[in-house]
């Protein structure tokens, strides 16, 4: 892997950063009051951002895929650093057009859509005139396992009927979100991976009942939310329908692979802001005489962030660079690795940031909290943990295997 960017990347490095201290940071308290005053509306200025963003050339820049002025067409490793700057800022990406499930869902339907489907929804989705959600979890199954997801997709003549519920719907709060992508069971007696199908559903189709908004960490994360939906008779076009019956896990893979670097590298620039807070308040406060930044405790936890921030970036930039030379396929292992570290790196970061800011930490006057809150719940997001642990280190053990000798051993001595 070439560790230096191209000349392409560095100059969107540029332009991204002077977007973000022009127009973004000045607004980060306005926005959270806004938010926390008014729930389930969107930012006032949020339209005037995303024109300025567009203007300048800031938009769609997740999508590999070239879409004249509508995407620039970046590989994986050229946007990996411009999410991690994004992410700096946790409302920041919506503002480029990049913020999930919207990216993911772009992808799905550029990738794997009929040009009818790209027609109805592709194409709003990418000029920023729609909102969309993603609903794969069901609160009466573990859903970590998809296999057991059991919402019915039933074919009934020239239809689709949805029955089943979801929840942590992610984006289907946000008052703008009209198309759902919707996971489901077509065919309960194929194969255990050729069950489930991918299925697009308006949001606004009789049958569909958004039954609540769940808080994550008591918060609601007004305006998308994330919505507990229940779908009954819920009839759609069997045009709806992705790819075909029995390759809802094919699209997953494709949708969550590119879509887990993107959580990354936003949490490392969580964790990379959180560090900067952290070293700009123990330059400031003194305890029992002495600068917090001179207790070598202090200092330790500042170095052990920065390794660990390095470390995990270095290692999405990896995976995003396997993705692009190998497919999804052929980085299974590195974007398992980087979705079992990074989150939980940036909790421990963020952990750090706010034990050194005592009651500030905790308060929203600083993202700090809200930062944890985000890196703890992408501990779950897109695969716990465990699924990730579970998974590496089966394919690690099976790729060590040693075929036991053939020949005899020799005796051993009396």
């Amino acid at each position: 892997m070439h560790f230096d960017y191209s000349d392409t990347t560095l100059d969107n490095i540029r332009h991204l950063e002077a977007f973000m201290r022009e127009h973004i940071y000045p607004l980060e308290g306005d926005y959270r009051r806004f938010t926390a005053d008014h729930p389930w509306q969107v930012y006032p200025r949020m339209e005037e951002l995303k024109e300025k963003a567009r203007a300048a050339g800031l938009w769609n820049l997740f999508l590999p895929l070239d879409y004249g002025d509508l995407s620039p067409g970046l590989t994986n490793l050229e946007y990996a650093p411009l999410a991690e700057i994004m992410g700096r800022v946790p409302w920041a990406s919506e503002v480029f057009n990049c913020s999930a499930p919207d990216s993911g869902n772009m992808e799905v339907l550029a990738k794997y859509g009929t040009p009818e489907q790209q027609r109805d929804w592709l194409l709003l989705l990418l000029a920023g005139q729609i909102r969309s959600a993603f609903l794969m979890t069901e609160p009466a199954v573990a859903s970590s396992d998809a296999t057991n997801i059991e919402t019915r997709i039933e074919r009934d003549g020239d239809d689709y009927v949805i029955n089943g519920r979801k929840w942590w719907s992610t984006g289907a709060m946000h008052p703008d979100c009209r198309v759902y992508v919707v996971m489901g069971k077509t065919d309960p007696t194929a194969d255990r991976h050729r069950q489930q199908s991918m299925i697009l559903v308006p949001a606004d189709a009789p049958g569909v009942e958004v039954v609540r908004p769940l808080t994550a960490f008591g918060t609601y994360d007004s305006p998308h939310g994330h919505a507990e939906i229940q779908f009954t008779n819920v009839r759609v076009p069997a045009s709806n329908l992705l790819l075909g019956e029995g390759r809802g896990f094919e699209i997953a893979q494709g949708r969550l692979g590119p879509g887990r670097i993107h959580h990354c590298m936003r949490l490392i620039g969580v964790a990379q802001r959180s560090l900067e807070l952290m070293c700009g308040r123990v330059g400031e406060r003194t305890v029992f005489g002495r600068e917090l930044a001179k207790f070598s405790s202090v200092r330790q936890e500042v170095a052990r962030s920065r390794c660990e921030i390095e470390q995990a970036r270095l290692l999405t930039l990896s995976a995003a660079d396997r993705i692009d030379r190998h497919g999804i396929k052929g980085a299974k292992d590195l974007v398992a690795m980087i979705k079992i570290v990074c989150p939980q790196m940036a909790c421990t970061v963020v952990d750090r940031a706010i034990q050194l800011h005592g009651g500030l930490g905790v308060s929203s006057d600083l993202p700090l909290a809200e930062f944890y809150a985000y890196a703890r719940s992408i501990r779950l997001a897109d695969g716990p943990d465990e699924v990730h642990l579970y998974q590496l280190g089966r394919n690690t053990i099976a790729g060590y295997q040693i075929t036991p000798p053939t020949q005899t051993p020799p005796a051993p001595r009396p």
